[in-house]
């Protein structure tokens, strides 16, 4: 009976995803100031460097009945007019995929993003951005299991399920703007305050008999500040506001970034902080930061009635990888570097 009432969760929350304006499909980190393309195009080249790769996983729920592992990758990098000391443009790429539950319910994507970014004075810098992209959304059927095949007493796994699909995989494309301000006041004291809208053009995502179900836009507030403290710590506090049809959610926190070694070539660094998602998530983090070097894990300790299996508090993990290459210049070219 405990795996009947699974396989009836499964199918409730199936039948749950397909049939509303589906806000959980879109990507939610925590550390979302490591994954900032997906937070706001305008942050794409907003960072101490001239190229950067990034890797994201997240995998959560993986104690109940859906499963949802993220899998996402990032590319970015400045681009600098020959003749111009006030701007300088940004591009870069990103793609990601995510899987639910035994329908295996599938989104896929991939995004191509620009700024420009317009250097105000020394310490401040204005900047837009633009993303274009693609999106598949799919499920497979054949691991459901349906009611038509329970006949109270067994389970016929080779009986007919007496459902019918219009189609099971979805195409749309991927739209999105932000706009970001950054005051630097030094190396390491800087604010970044931004804001994004993605799904502009509200494609269809529905499934069942051809019915139009747009996907709402999803407005993110981003807000993090990194500040000196002493010589051997900064504190990092950021913010992140997510406002979708009727969906609201918020991700608070802080980091302490303690400089262990600041001998250049040797540079190292731990990151320990802590976040809170409104949700119902507390969120421990620690980080490492090695010269062009950067990983990261943290764990969403869900504090909700849903994901409390067997007494157990456990939510999602998250694992961020960074590496960023840095070109020597030339010693008469100037350029105002933001650090993110």
């Amino acid at each position: 009976m405990k795996k009947k009432k699974f396989h009836t969760l499964g199918l409730f929350l199936l039948i749950f995803f397909m049939s509303i304006k589906i806000w959980s499909q879109d990507i939610h980190y925590s550390q979302f100031y490591n994954s900032p393309q997906t937070a706001n195009p305008a942050l794409t080249g907003i960072f101490n460097g001239d190229i950067r790769y990034l890797a994201n996983v997240r995998d959560q729920w993986r104690w109940n009945p859906v499963p949802w592992s993220t899998l996402g990758l990032a590319y970015n990098q400045k681009i600098y007019p020959k003749k111009s000391a006030t701007h300088f443009f940004a591009a870069g790429g990103n793609f990601y995929h995510d899987r639910q539950g035994d329908s295996h319910l599938n989104l896929s994507t991939i995004n191509a993003s620009g700024s420009y970014n317009r250097i105000l004075n020394e310490k401040n810098i204005l900047s837009g951005g633009l993303m274009l992209g693609f999106s598949t959304r799919g499920f497979n059927p054949k691991e459901l299991t349906w009611d038509k095949q329970w006949d109270g007493e067994t389970f016929d796994s080779n009986a007919g399920s007496g459902e019918s699909f219009d189609t099971k995989r979805i195409y749309f494309l991927e739209t999105g703007l932000g706009i970001n301000f950054r005051h630097q006041r030094s190396k390491r004291t800087k604010i970044d305050l931004g804001a994004s809208v993605f799904h502009l053009l509200q494609p269809n995502a529905g499934y069942y008999n051809k019915e139009l179900q747009n996907l709402p836009m999803n407005i993110n507030l981003t807000a993090i500040a990194s500040l000196f403290v002493v010589d051997a710590l900064d504190i990092q506090i950021h913010g992140l506001q997510q406002l979708q049809g009727k969906y609201r959610e918020t991700v608070i926190g802080a980091l302490g970034k303690i400089y262990i070694n600041k001998h250049r070539g040797k540079e190292l660094q731990l990151h320990v902080g802590m976040g809170y998602r409104t949700s119902g998530s507390y969120i421990p983090t620690i980080a490492v930061k090695y010269n062009q070097y950067y990983a990261s894990m943290n764990i969403d300790a869900d504090n909700t009635d849903f994901n409390n299996f067997e007494n157990s508090k456990r939510g999602a993990i998250e694992f961020h990888f960074r590496y960023t290459i840095t070109h020597v210049k030339p010693l008469k070219a100037f350029k105002v570097c933001p650090i993110y």
